[in-house]
């Protein structure tokens, strides 16, 4: 990994799509991430909202549709 790129990786991670988020302007009102544009700013587009945000404008409430790889082991390996 490049230490000195300007993405902000653990941001990146953080706030990968599918998480739900609630933005503090909008108490109550929960979005899914749909994407982290390294290119962009603001970096977080959420899915219903038009608008690019930034991560101190909302709060992560939960991970649970987030996509991630399966940890299983491989038949020839069991």
């Amino acid at each position: 990994m490049n230490t000195t790129s300007p993405i902000d990786w653990d941001e990146m991670f953080e706030y990968l799509p599918g998480t739900i988020v609630e933005l503090k302007s909008e108490p109550g009102v929960l979005y899914q991430i749909d994407c982290y544009e390294t290119s962009m700013v603001p970096p977080i587009w959420l899915v219903g909202n038009p608008r690019p945000r930034y991560p101190h404008q909302m709060r992560i409430v939960s991970r649970q549709q987030v996509k991630a790889c399966e940890l299983e082991l491989e038949p020839s390996l069991a």
